[in-house]
């Protein structure tokens, strides 16, 4: 087990180390920061200041030398826009994106499994068919169109929810949430629901898939044998089995949605790392770019060798197969 783990971070530390250098040269790659953050009437010699403050005045290699030096004390640049540590910025941010990661991944679940296992237990019913057929949206129809229908219906037209914003917030542990506000919460459900859709359509399908599979099996036969009731077969026997492989993608879903909630933050102007991305990519602030892809690849690296390690520790196949490779 510990040279299956020593090989895993080898692994996880090349790949950032990879990413590292493709982030760095594709970002550092494009536009001129100096000639957005000056002003439009500086002369030659203002511009070079700025670009001498900044570093830009130096080779590429030299940046780049300098970026991972800092970047291994914990130091992803200074933002070009705020005059801050990148890093500081963005993780002021990053409450906002995890809360509406956890809110969707926790309404991709309540839609999703119950859903999916009402199709799974009647696959060739009405109900089963509808809404495996019903599924097919939430892959087909795009995130900011989702939004836009939305704000237009329960914004605009209804007026029910508000369009924008993240609302009223309380500090938990030094944490600021606006979950547990009303206003909070009303700002938070359209977002958390279109970054949830997507996933809500995975989830049934994977237990739809899931359920057929367990009601094959004879403990459920047995269960049936026994006379227990259809209810208690599903909450005790079926339910629990289907949640194996749920749990599991979810679980690896849940840092594309930290990750991708770009589109919606964007659509919806809601105030986390993916908003904060898209305006450092109209401004190139360069650093906060760098910082949040880096960010970004850390916590899936992260993920994937957390489940590595939780595959390996329940089944001793998986590293065994490694070791064999």
């Amino acid at each position: 087990m510990l040279v299956y783990l020593i090989r895993r971070i080898g692994q996880s530390l090349l790949v950032i180390a990879v990413m590292a250098v493709l982030v760095f040269l594709a970002v550092y790659a494009v536009g001129d920061p100096v000639a957005i953050l000056a002003n439009p009437e500086a002369t030659q010699q203002e511009l070079d200041a700025i670009a001498a403050r900044l570093g830009l005045d130096r080779p590429l290699w030299e940046q780049f030398a300098i970026f991972v030096w800092n970047a291994l004390q914990g130091d992803l640049g200074t933002s070009f826009v705020y005059s801050e540590s990148a890093l500081t910025v963005i993780l002021e941010r990053l409450p906002a994106t995890m809360e509406l990661a956890f809110v969707a991944l926790v309404l991709s679940i309540l839609i999703g499994v119950p859903l999916g296992v009402i199709a799974g237990l009647k696959p060739d019913g009405l109900a089963g068919r509808t809404i495996m057929s019903t599924s097919i949206l939430g892959f087909s129809l795009p995130n900011f169109w989702i939004g836009l229908m939305l704000i237009l219906l329960f914004a605009v037209e209804l007026q029910w929810l508000p369009a924008s914003g993240r609302g009223d917030t309380v500090d938990v542990l030094g944490v600021p949430l606006s979950m547990f506000t009303l206003d909070g919460l009303s700002h938070l459900l359209l977002p958390a629901f279109t970054l949830a859709l997507y996933k809500s359509s995975l989830v049934i399908r994977i237990a739809q898939a899931g359920t057929r599979e367990v009601m094959l099996q004879d403990y459920v036969r047995f269960a049936r044998a026994k006379g227990l009731s259809p209810r208690r077969i599903v909450m005790v026997h079926v339910l629990k089995n289907m949640m194996i492989p749920v749990v599991t993608v979810l679980g690896l879903e849940l840092g594309s949605m930290i990750a991708f909630a770009v589109v919606t933050e964007t659509v919806f102007s809601y105030p986390g790392m993916g908003k904060l991305l898209i305006d450092s990519i109209n401004r190139l602030d360069r650093p906060i770019v760098v910082a949040y892809l880096m960010l970004t690849v850390f916590i899936f690296v992260i993920i994937n060798l957390v489940v590595d390690m939780l595959y390996a520790a329940i089944d001793p196949r998986v590293r065994l197969s490694e070791a064999k490779g």
